[in-house]
């Protein structure tokens, strides 16, 4: 194998793989990138096998790279990295020499490194699937943020650490929980889905993902597997496993009516919560206290320790009852944050009833906090 290839497009590529390469990794060979050249393009893939990553540059270029003896070598991840940011200049020249050492060199710099053979890579089937469904970047990257700060981290509920997707038809339905508090996102698909599909995709290789695509007009396919999800974007291929487990039927936990419905500015909403909340401390669970008196919201917390705090705020109601309910105020802020809008709706249903958080201007998320008693 040998080539020279422009710094900042080999760079970018390999940026995108070491996501995939894990520190705590037991096997050696995937602390590897796996380089494939051939004379219609370069391959970079790497894997912790938890999820897979594969780029490619088509060698259709010379001004970008140029092709002198096909071959294939896995070179050290973190070396491979560190070398090619640290050297000045724009082009940088790649040989494989006596099988397994590779020279990485410049005008002026020279770096000998051992490689593996590619024979001892895991064998990874990126194949697609026969029918897949179809995302912009923005929605799937709009999905994840209102959706992943919801999700478990508690690894004895495996099952909660991903988001769950559920496409019935042209309707992708998709849920994150903790067991204390819910997003929902319901996106309708361009396409109607040839099969329904109830799968749940690990919440931070999701998270991953979207922070290696960009938001162009490009459509992502997506392929879902009995065991795994691949995502196809661009000259990216991004696979990930799916979590095995039944995901809790959480349109249970959505109240069907509730008794009055709050409606505020949700950044001044926000300011009060954060204010409030400065007076909490972690064992108290960040507990605050809402009340309403009319149309004056009272925000209060309180701390045997520290002290209390009372804020109020004008807001309008529905219907001329007061409420009373007590939260986290963590909780409620990361709700907050995901909505795009300017206005939210708090669905009141009962002191010790799920708190329900919508927007008239956004008809496609949901958010629900539990109560916590305080007596």
């Amino acid at each position: 194998m040998k080539f020279t290839i422009k710094k900042e497009v080999l760079m970018e590529a390999i940026n995108k793989v070491s996501k995939a390469i894990s520190s705590r990794n037991v096997i050696p060979v995937l602390a590897g990138i796996k380089f494939e050249l051939t004379s219609k393009k370069l391959v970079l893939t790497a894997s912790d096998n938890d999820i897979t990553i594969q780029t490619h540059i088509d060698c259709d270029n010379e001004e970008i790279i140029k092709v002198k003896e096909e071959g294939s070598i896995i070179i050290q991840g973190k070396y491979i990295s560190d070398i090619v940011r640290k050297l000045p200049d724009p082009y940088i020249n790649i040989e494989v020499v006596d099988e397994l050492k590779i020279l990485i060199y410049t005008e002026n710099s020279e770096f000998n490194l051992n490689g593996i053979s590619e024979s001892e890579y895991p064998n990874i089937d990126l194949g697609e699937s026969k029918s897949h469904i179809e995302l912009l970047p923005s929605v799937l990257k709009e999905i994840v943020n209102q959706t992943a700060f919801a999700t478990s981290i508690d690894e004895n509920k495996a099952i909660l650490n991903g988001i769950n997707f559920n496409i019935t038809g042209d309707m992708l339905e998709c849920n994150a929980t903790d067991s204390y508090r819910l997003a929902r996102k319901v996106i309708k698909l361009d396409k109607v889905s040839k099969e329904n599909q109830n799968i749940v995709i690990p919440s931070r290789n999701l998270v991953e993902f979207t922070r290696i695509i960009d938001d162009s007009d490009e459509m992502i396919e997506i392929h879902i597997f009995n065991n795994k999800i691949l995502f196809k974007y661009q000259n990216l291929l991004f696979q990930s496993r799916l979590i095995n487990g039944t995901y809790p039927n959480t349109s249970n936990l959505l109240p069907k009516d509730y008794l009055v419905k709050l409606h505020f500015n949700i950044n001044q909403f926000y300011d009060v919560v954060d204010r409030v909340s400065i007076l909490t401390s972690d064992k108290d669970k960040n507990t605050v206290t809402l009340e309403t008196d009319g149309n004056n919201l009272i925000m209060k917390s309180s701390s045997a320790e520290i002290g209390r705090v009372e804020e109020k705020m004008t807001i309008t109601k529905d219907q001329d009852i007061d409420v009373k309910v007590s939260f986290s105020s963590k909780y409620m802020m990361d709700a907050l944050k995901s909505f795009n809008t300017e206005t939210v709706e708090l669905h009141f249903v009962g002191e010790i009833k799920p708190i329900l958080l919508k927007s008239s201007e956004d008809e496609t998320l949901t958010q629900l906090v539990l109560p916590i008693r305080t007596y």
